[in-house]
């Protein structure tokens, strides 16, 4: 027969005695708090794509990643990296499609976080995730946090403006005793650029692909959208309103002096059409690429030569700038603690940060005296050793795959300063906001509209900002165009967006 009072009893009893068991439970590790020894015990996969072309040696790397991994925080990955030209595509589908995957670098964080593609990070950073929110400038975190306040992606704590310089050939530059730091504006260039034609025909003056170079951010303006919708705004304006940057002033005679440039046979004639990153290794006297502090040490090695440079946009904080490497996690992962653990070793651990990056010590790299990485001469085929080609069977994509400060610094033909890390430090300390960081357009219902203007951007953007076509003619096409397929629109849209906001943070 059931006994109801010793039911009583015993209920009462454990009343009694559960504050004192919840106190003690205080003392021993908690399931999320990381502190636990996972060696022995079984894992978990974690499917995570990146960018980058596959490596030769990729799947050594995997398997030393997850042996750390697995010892350290009970997580494996299977790593997958997709070319540069699919990514993106691969990735929309992957999300669109509802294929298991669970972390992934996201180059179009903004409109995955508003489409409930990303997993919303906030709990978990004042959690498990407490270590990398510590050691990642709070300034990242502000420019990820989206409109409805909440965080959905990690950013790679690195530079936090990153400013457009111009590069030339150090060799060239000491010949001509030429005072790079005089030349900040596209037209300054010309007489440097004839001179560069007339006593070094052997140089291309100036090196332009089709994507081309933001020049619009030498005149103080930033993209509000992406750089395929030409609505920009003027960075350190609060008031500033949202333009059609081809139908300004600044844009023209950005346009006029480009094709100038062109006809002179300043800039090559296959611009218009040329991938990005075809002229590593030709000479090329001028050449813009976007950066920060030392950047001159990476192009070097990257180039086969030195060159010397000069930052000529404003050192802004943008929206743009901090988010251009994300990593977020799929918001129907099985495995969101397990993900939050990788993410956060990544951002804290020297160990498997250098190992994504550098690949494994003595195969793809050694250390030299300093402890600075020198990377092993690349292969060309097994049996013909290229000592002046770098490393070539593994090659992690930096700016994607977490926390800069804890990688070592490059030594070899052109080292890096041992206090790199300290210099980038204080770049970031001396930076201006822009008065739009943190600001995102929420246009999924235009989504339509927006595919349709790209379209037209695609067709005329790559020849005008090349120089490659009469501006008098095309310019006025291209803006009739866009206004046809609905920038319009979209200007209206996000001018209500971003007064909403700003009133909101007033």
């Amino acid at each position: 027969m059931f006994n109801h009072r010793r039911l009583k009893r015993e209920w009462a009893a454990f009343c009694l005695v559960l504050p004192f068991l919840l106190l003690l439970g205080g003392c021993f590790p908690q399931p999320d708090a990381g502190t636990d020894s996972f060696e022995g015990k079984e894992t978990v996969n974690l499917i995570y794509y990146t960018i980058g072309e596959p490596d030769p040696d990729l799947q050594l790397v995997n398997d030393k990643i997850n042996e750390i991994l697995s010892r350290k925080i009970g997580v494996t990955i299977t790593y997958l990296k997709i070319g540069w030209q699919e990514y993106e595509d691969r990735l929309n589908t992957l999300i669109s499609a509802g294929s298991p995957f669970d972390i992934a670098f996201a180059p179009d964080y903004a409109t995955g976080a508003i489409r409930g593609a990303w997993l919303k990070l906030d709990e978990y950073l004042e959690g498990i995730g407490k270590d990398m929110y510590n050691v990642i400038d709070p300034v990242f975190w502000q420019g990820v946090r989206m409109n409805d306040g909440f965080i959905y992606g990690v950013p790679t704590n690195k530079e936090l403006a990153v400013r457009d310089h111009w590069m030339y050939p150090a060799t060239i530059v000491d010949r001509y005793g030429i005072d790079i730091t005089r030349y900040n504006t596209l037209e300054s260039l010309e007489p440097l650029l004839r001179m560069i034609k007339r006593k070094e025909p052997e140089y291309l003056p100036m090196e332009l692909d089709r994507d081309s170079h933001n020049f619009f951010a030498l005149h103080g303006y930033e993209y509000v959208l992406n750089s395929k919708v030409p609505l920009m705004v003027q960075s350190l304006d609060p008031d500033g309103q949202v333009v059609n940057i081809f139908e300004t002033q600044e844009a023209r005679q950005v346009l006029d002096t480009l094709r100038r440039y062109y006809q002179a046979g300043f800039i090559n004639e296959d611009a218009a059409l040329r991938e990005p990153g075809g002229l590593k290794r030709a000479k090329v006297f001028w050449k813009s690429s976007g950066g920060g502090p030392l950047s001159e040490t990476t192009w070097s090695k990257d180039r086969g030569y030195r060159v010397v440079t000069h930052p000529v946009t404003p050192s802004t904080v943008t929206t743009e700038s901090v988010r251009g490497g994300i990593m977020a996690v799929n918001a129907n992962t099985k495995h969101p603690v397990e993900s939050i653990r990788f993410l956060n070793l990544l951002n804290t651990d020297p160990e498997i940060r250098n190992l994504f990056n550098y690949g494994i010590e003595g195969l793809h790299y050694t250390l030299n005296d300093d402890g600075q990485i020198v990377l092993t001469p690349g292969k060309d085929n097994e049996d013909n050793l290229q000592s002046d080609i770098p490393a070539s069977r593994y090659s992690g994509v930096q700016y994607t795959q977490g926390n800069w400060f804890i990688l070592k610094t490059m030594g070899g033909e052109y080292p890096e300063p041992l206090d790199k890390w300290d210099t980038f430090r204080e770049y970031n300390a001396k930076l201006v906001q822009s008065a739009m960081l943190g600001f995102t357009p929420d246009l999924v219902r235009l989504s339509e509209t927006i595919n349709n203007v790209e379209i037209v951007w695609q067709k005329y953007y790559p020849s005008l900002m090349t120089g490659s076509v009469d501006v008098e003619k095309i310019l006025p096409r291209f803006n009739e165009e866009l206004h046809q397929a609905g920038l319009d629109e979209i200007q209206a849209v996000i001018q209500q967006q971003l007064d909403d906001w700003r009133m909101q943070k007033r």
